[in-house]
C-alpha cells in the first residue's frame, strides 16, 4: 500500500483544488492507498507525491484530475 501526499499553496488559494483532488483520488483509489494527505505549503507549490516520488507538480504539467489520478494509479 501506498501513501499519497497533495502539497498546496495556502496564499495562492489552492486549498479546494486540493480538496477535490483528495476527493477524486478516495474515489478511484481507496482500496490501493493507506493515506492521501493534505499538506499545506506556500510559494505557488502544488505538488502530489506517492510515497515520497512526485507524480504532479504545478508549473510542469497541466492541471488535469484524471490524468493526476491516473498517474497516481500507475505508481501503485
Amino acid at each position: 500500500m501506498s501513501d499519497v501526499t497533495i502539497e498546496y499553496c495556502v496564499p495562492c488559494g489552492f486549498r479546494e483544488r486540493a480538496i477535490a483532488l483528495q476527493r477524486a483520488i478516495l474515489n478511484g483509489l481507496e482500496r490501493d492507498i493507506d493515506s492521501v494527505a493534505l499538506v499545506t505549503g506556500d510559494h505557488g507549490v502544488f505538488r502530489v507525491d506517492v510515497d515520497g516520488e512526485t507524480v504532479y507538480a504545478k508549473g510542469e504539467d497541466d492541471y488535469d484530475v484524471d490524468a493526476i489520478v491516473r498517474e497516481v494509479r500507475a505508481r501503485l
